[in-house]
């Protein structure tokens, strides 16, 4: 399949707000956003600012869902993707951080490494970062509250610009130091 993504602008701050209203998304810290609260998110400029770009992903031609990088102002930015429900376990999940890895390492010189983040309950988007390239950095306990009040662990998933371009995975010792 061919996943395109396409800039957000201001002038799709409706669609923005009703893809976020119109579904729910499970493994976010707001899983059901109301269109008030979408609404806020897209006046904050949280979808294109110079901190961040939101982008709309197309499977052969089809809306499938959005991403938003973030932190563009730094050389580790991180990424948001929620896809459209009715396009999740169809496969898309790891030709869209490939295409993101694609857009992020052509079009940004200046990045050396490239940052998502997800819960650890969450298995299908953390086999979506290990089968697109990206290595487990950290493992953060309790670090992510979920709309329930409890907390569950964020992990970190990241690749770097050699990596990619190399398309190969460097791994590290994760019990570096002596006992």
């Amino acid at each position: 399949m061919s996943i395109t993504l396409h800039r957000m602008t201001a002038a799709d701050a409706d669609a923005v707000t009703a893809f976020l209203s119109a579904n729910r998304f499970p493994f976010h810290m707001n899983p059901a956003p109301t269109g008030e609260q979408a609404a806020s998110r897209v006046a904050a400029g949280d979808f294109w600012s110079g901190e961040s770009q939101g982008y709309w992903i197309r499977s052969d031609g089809e809306d499938v869902g959005m991403t938003v990088l973030e932190d563009l102002e730094d050389d580790n930015p991180v990424f948001d993707l929620r896809l459209a429900e009715g396009w999740r376990g169809k496969g898309l999940g790891v030709d869209v951080v490939r295409a993101l890895c694609r857009l992020v390492f052509t079009e940004m010189p200046g990045i050396v490494r490239f940052e998502g983040q997800t819960r650890e309950d969450n298995i299908a988007m953390r086999k979506t970062f290990v089968r697109a390239g990206f290595v487990k950095e950290a493992h953060y306990r309790q670090a992510w509250p979920t709309a329930e009040g409890s907390r569950v662990a964020s992990v970190a998933y990241a690749i770097l610009r050699t990596d990619w371009e190399n398309e190969t995975v460097t791994p590290f010792e994760w019990n570096d130091l002596p006992g």
